[in-house]
């Protein structure tokens, strides 16, 4: 029995929230923001700040919506604050390993991300060691009371003490300036001058996900803070629930379906990596070495202590060499094998996979914080862990509620193959073939693709600017509240001379017809249905071998899906129609990535990106590849690597730009 009617037959229960589909709000402002994670959030205080009506959509609960809603542990790039070694001009120019990173929505990350810091500690949140408890501690700065990660030396990553709450100070500061606020609201389109495709961003519509309310926003100019996709490949919460995917489970890449459908330009939007889905291991609830765990002691079933080495091989003595610099590097940063030569972190040895091959050392692993000095156990048991996302409740306090002490007590690893415990990767996310033989992917952590922007932050539609994981190239939490301030700033400069355009009421009409279409049918196929049918879709014909045919055959059971079964998908509340919302929107997002994948003739390590029917490398090709939607057809253009840079000044063109 389909599971909505096996619910409506079984568990009959009154919809809790009063249904108002005929109902239509409409509001008028400077600025419209959709999307309320932590780049939308920054953005409207900065906007407010200037002075700009402000109203944010977002189709969560603001509180606590978005990759940061759960909480941060760390917060990188601070080249800018008290001790940091390097300057933002030093650190562009450094090594990267994403070939495909754009330079100037990093250099903005750069010189504002321990800006925003300063401002989240203004509005409340706890960024510092005020109550000395960490007193002489290697990673602390007794001056600032500040306390670093990772790099210890060169010091461009500040622990968080505060960090589970970061998305509530945003919050409760948003509610001080009176910005207008929208939980529940999933927005459906960009309205735009005249109703036509390429034309100037004047709006939006949405629909409220617990009453089904329409809402119909003008706007001098728009920024999108969506954040990236999710679920494309595997749904599968039965499986570990929400941990099935990093950030937000909302994510569904709305903005960029709303940005690509009124004509805006995307790229990088192939972009993604093999995955173990919904298979994976809760994030930070098992034992490893890297990331929010980072530097923790490992050991093995024998508790033999595995041994560390720093980019050049050679062994960590100390448990303090795990943080320190190799001889002759300059900056670290995150991972080690991963990262570019320069940049390598000290780790787990390299040859682990071979040693425990050879019986030298014996699975299960235990992480063993017991060994570790008492201010590095506390740090990671406490501020790491506890502040990072999904970490307080279901890792720290269970823990701790078990029983469990950091002093005495270790936590086991994961039981993977060698090959996988000889890595530097989080060893919960493994890599591995699912069912079948088909590996699960997923869109990339760091840098995935999106809206193509210029040092403006505008997006090549006018009256549309875009922040956070939304643009093409940008990961993190420091980018996020960065380009957020700086998104905002140039959008209320954009919006002081703007004329305020009416809304075309035969798109809005057309809009509120397909939404409200769902709910108006008395039969059909359920959402998930239709969800479950497009991730096995996106399995098979965009997976980790792809070729012209198999991604034409794609885009045929796409196109089927949408004209059938999504055509006959009906929603029983509006719950259910919200859930039916992000089905469209992914399966737009399927189309996209195969549309960028076709028209891209070669193979792209950067991408992950394995065409077999054009092997060949290119990611030295030196330029990006964009598409957006011309009319009906779809246009497909280049763009050169460093396009943001006439004369290849960075901080001229910051202070060009930056509004400041």
């Amino acid at each position: 029995m389909e599971y909505r009617k096996y619910i409506a037959d079984k568990l009959p229960m009154k919809w809790p929230y009063p249904i108002a589909y005929d109902k239509e709000t409409r509001e008028n402002c400077d600025v419209l923001i959709i999307g309320g994670g932590l780049a939308g959030a920054f953005a409207a205080i900065t906007a407010a700040k200037r002075g700009a009506r402000v109203v944010v959509l977002d189709k969560g609960a603001i509180v606590r919506s978005g990759a940061a809603g759960v909480g941060i542990d760390h917060w990188g790039g601070v080249h800018t604050a008290p001790g940091s070694k390097y300057a933002p001009d030093e650190v562009i120019r450094a090594p990267s390993r994403d070939n495909y990173a754009p330079g100037h929505t990093k250099y903005i990350a750069i010189k504002e991300a321990y800006d925003a810091l300063l401002e989240l500690e203004e509005y409340g949140l706890k960024i510092r060691d005020e109550d000395d408890e960490f007193l002489g501690a290697p990673f602390r700065d007794d001056e600032t009371k500040l306390m670093f990660a990772y790099d210890y030396e060169s010091k461009h990553t500040i622990r968080i003490p505060g960090g589970e709450q970061i998305k509530v100070v945003l919050y409760n500061q948003m509610k001080r300036l009176g910005i207008k606020m929208y939980d529940r609201v999933h927005t459906t389109s960009l309205l735009t001058k005249d109703a036509a495709r390429g034309a100037r961003v004047v709006g939006a519509t949405g629909v409220n996900i617990r009453t089904g309310e329409f809402y119909v926003m003008s706007a001098k100019t728009t920024i999108l803070s969506t954040g990236c996709p999710l679920r494309l490949w595997e749904f599968a919460t039965e499986l570990v629930g929400s941990n099935a995917h990093h950030d937000d489970p909302n994510c569904a890449g709305d903005g960029n379906v709303l940005a690509w459908r009124a004509g805006a330009q995307l790229m990088m939007m192939d972009k993604s990596h093999s995955s173990s889905g919904g298979r994976r291991y809760p994030a930070y609830m098992t034992a490893n070495a890297d990331n929010t765990w980072r530097p923790c002691t490992i050991v093995d079933a024998d508790g033999k202590e595995i041994p560390w080495q720093n980019r050049d091989g050679v062994i960590c003595e100390t448990f303090d060499d795990r943080n320190k610099l190799a001889s002759g590097q300059k900056m670290m940063a995150s991972g080690g094998q991963r990262s570019p030569y320069e940049l390598r972190t000290p780790t787990i040895i390299y040859d682990l996979k071979e040693r425990i091959e050879s019986g030298e050392y014996k699975l299960p692993f235990y992480a063993d914080m017991t060994q570790m000095p008492d201010d590095e156990r506390r740090v990671l048991f406490g501020v790491m862990l506890g502040n990072e996302g999904k970490t307080r409740v279901p890792v720290l306090e269970t823990l701790q509620n078990a029983g469990f002490d950091p002093e005495q007590d270790m936590l086991q690893a994961n039981v993977l193959p060698p090959q996988y415990m000889g890595t530097d990767e989080p060893w919960w996310d493994v890599k591995s073939p699912g069912i079948g033989g088909h590996n699960i992917r997923d869109t990339a952590f760091i840098g995935y693709g999106g809206l193509v922007v210029d040092w403006n932050m505008r997006c090549s539609l006018e009256g549309l600017y875009a922040a956070g994981n939304q643009v093409a190239g940008v990961t993190g939490a420091p980018s996020a509240a960065a380009t957020g301030r700086y998104a905002a700033r140039n959008a209320v400069e954009y919006a002081k001379t703007a004329e305020q355009f009416p809304v075309s009421e035969a798109q809005v009409a057309y809009e509120k017809q397909r939404v409200l279409s769902f709910v108006n049918r008395d039969k059909g196929y359920g959402w998930k249905e239709v969800q479950l049918g497009l991730c096995r879709i996106m399995q098979d014909y965009c997976g980790d071998y792809r070729s012209k045919e198999v991604m034409e055959m794609g885009l045929w059971w796409l196109n089927s899906i949408r004209e059938n079964e999504l055509a006959n998908t009906v929603a029983s509340n509006p719950h259910d129609l919200g859930k039916v919302l992000d089905v469209d929107t992914r399966l737009a997002i399927g189309e996209i990535m195969l549309h960028q994948s076709l028209s891209r003739e070669f193979s792209s390590k950067s991408m992950g990106v394995v065409r077999l029917d054009f092997p060949k490398d290119g990611d030295d090709c030196g330029y990006y590849q964009t598409l957006n939607l011309k009319g009906d057809e779809i246009e497909v253009g280049k763009l050169p690597f460093n396009y943001w840079l006439e004369n290849g000044d960075y901080n001229e063109a910051y202070e060009k730009n930056c509004c400041l």
